[in-house]
């Protein structure tokens, strides 16, 4: 018995124009590769230095970043890339240890904003100096010139909604 490949099926028509090259194929699993290769080390190192997760560091970078360093749940969900149940048990860790606190939302009593509290703001700056040492050692040293920026230019048209020009 001969199993087909399944990158060499064909796919019924659901409105999808093509299926990728071998060459996009191989090209898009190397990305997946070394986006997991290097959220792995940069996690290790958050855990074993500052004994925080990656995850719980983009909620704090987040918050930080937001004016009054203050976000509705359902936004920060979607800023971190998680469920709306998955940020809510990572604010309860996180307000736990004192780093967040959780409010009303003004003008809507049922809306809940994650807010960063000072000891939030100062595990932040602790732990950056990590991540961001990370960010240089196992991303940015691996570009050539003019390769970095090259790399931004293609993530930032794929990070925006199909428009590639």
């Amino acid at each position: 018995m001969h199993l087909q490949s399944v990158t060499s099926t064909s796919v019924p028509d659901s409105g999808s124009s093509r299926l990728p090259t071998r060459v996009e194929l191989g090209v898009w699993r190397s990305f997946l590769r070394a986006h997991a290769r290097i959220t792995r080390i940069l996690e290790t190192e958050l855990i074993a230095e500052q004994r925080l997760s990656l995850a719980a560091y983009d909620v704090l970078v987040q918050l930080a970043e937001t004016p009054g360093m203050r976000m509705r749940m359902t936004e920060l969900a979607d800023a971190v890339l998680l469920s709306r149940s998955g940020v809510t048990r990572l604010v309860d860790r996180l307000e736990r240890a004192g780093l967040v606190g959780r409010e009303r939302a003004d003008g809507d009593g049922r809306g809940i904003v994650a807010v960063l509290t000072p000891q939030g703001m100062d595990r932040l700056k602790n732990a950056s100096v990590t991540h961001l040492a990370g960010v240089a050692q196992h991303f940015g040293e691996s570009f050539g010139p003019g390769e970095l920026e090259a790399f931004g230019q293609t993530c930032d048209r794929l990070g925006t909604d199909g428009e590639y020009t």
